[in-house]
């Protein structure tokens, strides 16, 4: 196992008996700290016919300051723009939240679900309960990609300006785009075999010019410098990685809890051959595009009954993490996660003084599209 584990610390939010908008689950939380030093979710709260809306919660902290529970304080964002509608209903899904200092603002990129397919949208807050919508994302095209036009998820911005491919200080953005050619549907129907091109099943970080000093725009500008961070590499993460919480400074450079996605042997409850597992990776304080180290085994997987027991079983969805420095203990992160689509669970991570010994270079591959690897798989229907 690697040497950076999580350790359970228990389930913080469940659905609520009758209420409607959860009906069909409450997961994948973003998790931020307010201006007035408390802890505040943002899950998705499905209602019937997979219509989420993204909640607010006020974590509450046992004696030992271990989070045990929220306090529910409504709804941030109920699907209202084009973008996130569709004839028989819509979605805000899956949000990451981020205090962006150059802006000093809480951005919020979360999951828009319309007819024309998942896009990464923006909102911004002074206060995390009264949100203002930037609109989706936009992507300048890179070698003959099309981000526009391309399905896309898992997003979150890094909190301060980091250098971009020149070295200017930009916005980065963490994303995963679906190519065409990749989406489960697609996949789903080539039966046997087939060589899958790694890179475009990925973790990518673009970048975004900063706004003029004391200028809060409508909206983002255009992404660009788009760069291939990471693939899957590990059997654990063999069918796809993606974001998960947003990148966090620790002692050894950005760190990222993010997800992987493995075939199983045999179905889950669902009829499903899949597995969601957690990992991490450290990114260079100074380089973020450079990987430092990468978990070559999951950090959290769906093993306790807990975690198999939603519509489907098999899940561990990191989307949110908090620094505990106020427990005294340096690099302390609780990470929150959704399960099975069916609740939050949250975990302990301690970040070592040293980092484990088998680092980036036998486990990441990074670089442009031209770069591609192959692995021969199976590639199962899947969902995210």
């Amino acid at each position: 196992m690697s040497g950076l584990m999580l350790r359970r610390l228990g389930l913080v939010m469940e659905p609520e008996p009758g209420n409607p908008q959860e009906i069909e689950g409450v997961l994948n939380p973003g998790a931020v700290r307010g201006p007035d030093g408390h802890l505040y979710l943002f899950p998705r709260l499905v209602a019937r016919g997979n219509y989420s809306r993204i909640g607010i919660a006020r974590v509450i902290f046992d004696q030992d300051g271990d989070p045990r529970g929220v306090e529910r304080l409504g709804v941030a964002l109920e699907p209202a723009a084009e973008y996130e509608l569709r004839p028989d209903g819509g979605g805000c899904e899956d949000p990451r939240v981020t205090f962006v200092e150059p802006l000093q603002r809480y951005v919020m990129t979360y999951t828009a679900l319309s007819s024309a397919g998942p896009r990464i949208a923006l909102a911004i807050s002074e206060d995390l309960l009264h949100w203002e919508r930037l609109g989706l994302a936009t992507f300048e095209s890179y070698r003959g990609i099309d981000f526009v036009q391309v399905d896309n998820k898992d997003a979150s911005l890094f909190p301060v300006a980091i250098p971009n491919h020149a070295g200017k200080p930009q916005l980065g953005l963490l994303h995963r785009p679906l190519f065409p050619g990749t989406r489960p549907e697609e996949t789903a129907r080539q039966h046997g075999a087939r060589a899958l091109d790694l890179p475009r099943e990925s973790i990518w970080i673009s970048y975004c010019p900063l706004p003029s000093a004391g200028r809060i725009p409508p909206h983002l500008g255009l992404f660009n410098s788009h760069h291939r961070l990471a693939a899957p590499v590990a059997t654990w993460e063999q069918l796809k990685i993606g974001g998960g919480a947003p990148p966090i400074l620790s002692r050894h450079g950005w760190l990222i809890v993010y997800h992987g996605v493995e075939q199983l042997a045999e179905p889950d409850v669902d009829g499903r051959h899949l597995r969601y597992c957690a990992g991490v990776m450290v990114l260079s304080k100074e380089h973020p595009r450079k990987i430092r180290y990468r978990s070559p085994q999951p950090v959290l997987c769906p093993e306790l009954p807990e975690a198999s027991r939603g519509p489907r079983a098999d899940i561990v969805f990191p989307t949110g993490i908090d620094r505990r420095d106020d427990l005294g203990a340096p690099d302390r992160f609780d990470v929150y996660y959704g399960m099975d689509d069916n609740g939050i669970g949250v975990a302990r991570l301690d970040v070592p003084a040293v980092l484990p010994p088998r680092v980036a270079a036998g486990m990441s591959i990074s670089g442009g599209v031209g770069s591609r690897p192959r692995l021969t798989r199976r590639i199962l229907s899947h969902t995210r």
